[in-house]
């Protein structure tokens, strides 16, 4: 025996106080030197702090897992962070030495991307700087 069971159509009316979608932000921080492992856990705890303050962080560190199973030439990887990047609101540019966070970066100021810039690599000042620049908005 088939049993039939139909379904009432619903509406859904989307909120009419819906918040803005909170800004995507690039983290542009050393990722190759001294150790792409240790980099890649400095930059999520980053992360971690911007995303409970309310932003989207795109951590391009990430693609260390993806490099490990499938290996790519460095420049693959610099010209797919240049098409995350390109969607962002702003880059955060964490201090410290990294070339590939720098032409990053370099690469958002030609774009007109905001550079975000704080005074230490601490998850704190990083949401300090974000907020900042989010209220100068």
């Amino acid at each position: 025996m088939i049993t039939l069971t139909v379904l009432k159509p619903i509406r859904i009316v989307p909120k009419k106080t819906a918040a803005p979608p909170a800004s995507m932000i690039y983290i542009a921080a050393a990722y190759s030197e001294p150790d792409p492992v240790a980099n890649t856990h400095e930059v999520i705890r980053i992360a971690d702090a911007l995303l409970a303050a309310g932003f989207t962080p795109l951590i391009p560190h990430l693609t260390l897992a993806w490099q490990l199973v499938s290996p790519k030439p460095y420049e693959t990887w610099l010209e797919y962070d240049r098409e995350l990047l390109a969607r962002c609101d702003a880059v955060l540019r964490v201090p410290g030495y990294s070339v590939g966070a720098t032409r990053e970066t370099q690469f958002a100021e030609r774009m007109n991307l905001p550079v975000i810039r704080p005074w230490s690599a601490s998850p704190e000042d990083c949401v300090e700087a974000v907020r900042a620049w989010q209220a100068g908005q």
